[in-house]
């Protein structure tokens, strides 16, 4: 896979953390071998799921219903690099004008 996808989102209780794992298993049975959820990580007030993938941009469109499903766009932010970069693309939400970083 050419690809990291993250999706981060705001964390401040365990039950955040439940929630994530949760989603972790809803986007492995959503993607199935399209892309591999990779784990994920929380500290410094976020969490991070990690999403290995050939086509991020179509990926994250592909797993956007799940992530509304589960009224977790508002404030989610999804951004991209290649698995040897470190400039990330910000995919979510639209006209995002921070920097991306994992903390």
């Amino acid at each position: 896979m050419k690809f990291q996808l993250v999706l981060q989102f705001p964390a401040n209780s365990v039950a955040d953390y439940d929630e994530m794992v949760a989603l972790e298993d809803k986007l492995i049975e959503n993607l199935g071998v399209s892309a591999n959820v990779d784990g994920h990580d929380c500290g410094s007030g976020e969490m991070n799921i990690f999403v290995h993938t050939n086509e991020p941009e179509k990926i994250f469109e592909r797993i956007r219903p799940v992530l509304a499903k589960q009224k977790l766009l508002e404030n989610l932010v999804a951004a991209y690099r290649e698995m040897t970069g470190k400039d990330y693309t910000v995919v979510w939400p639209i006209g995002f004008t921070k920097q991306f970083r994992i903390t």
